[in-house]
């Protein structure tokens, strides 16, 4: 399995946890750097209206949680608990 397509299935993976998240075009980053993209944004919440967002931490929190809670297989889970924590170390 290469990268692009262990990427195509983290994104997918990502999609399924999060149901309201979509992605609408090809990025030029490929498919590891529209995830990233959308962990950093769902770390700082902008997603949100600006008055109700949650801080980077409360984020993380029940981003792992949501993970650990979900179907996916443990190699997906233990793949994107590391991008999390990649962007969130990127954030603090």
């Amino acid at each position: 399995m290469t990268e692009n397509d262990t990427s195509e299935e983290l994104l997918q993976a990502y999609l399924n946890i999060w149901n309201n998240r979509s992605v609408q075009h090809e990025h030029q980053q490929g498919k590891k750097g529209i995830l990233s993209e959308l962990v950093r944004r769902e770390l700082l919440d902008e997603n949100a209206h600006p008055r109700v967002r949650k801080s980077v931490y409360e984020k993380f929190y029940y981003s792992m949680k949501r993970l650990a809670e979900s179907d996916l297989s443990s190699d997906k889970i233990h793949a994107l608990t590391t991008v999390y924590l990649s962007e969130m170390e990127q954030l603090t």
